[in-house]
C-alpha cells in the first residue's frame, strides 16, 4: 500500500515530503526550503532511474534531485505526519511546475 507522508528537519529548515511504496522506498520525494518554501528537489525513483538507464542522471540529478536511498524502517529520529495523496500530490504538482520553469 502507498503511503505519504512529511518531515520537518529544523537544522536545514526544509519539509522533506515522500510517497512511500508498500515495501517503504520512497518513490517520490519533494523538499521544500525556508519559510518561503522554494522547492529545491522533486524526484521520481521512476524518472531517475530512466534517466541513469540512458546516461542522463547528472542532469536529472542536478533539476529534480534524488530520492531517499534507504527504505522508511531503516530511518532514525524522524517524525512523519501521515499525509493524504490529494495532499502529496498538490505539494507535487506546484513543486515540478516552479522547479521545470527554471532555466537549466
Amino acid at each position: 500500500m502507498t503511503t505519504w507522508m512529511r518531515c520537518y528537519w529544523d537544522e536545514e529548515d526544509t519539509w522533506f515530503y515522500f510517497e512511500v511504496d508498500s515495501e517503504g522506498w520512497v518513490i517520490r520525494q519533494v523538499e521544500l526550503k525556508g519559510p518561503e518554501l522554494s522547492p529545491i528537489a522533486a524526484a521520481s525513483l521512476a524518472e531517475w532511474q530512466r534517466a541513469r538507464d540512458v546516461g542522463r542522471l547528472d542532469e536529472y540529478d542536478s533539476r529534480f534531485g534524488i530520492t531517499a536511498e534507504l527504505p522508511v524502517s531503516e530511518w532514525e529520529g524522524h517524525d512523519p505526519e501521515q499525509l493524504t495523496s490529494d495532499e502529496f500530490e498538490e505539494v507535487w504538482s506546484r513543486a515540478r511546475q516552479q522547479i521545470a520553469s527554471q532555466p537549466s
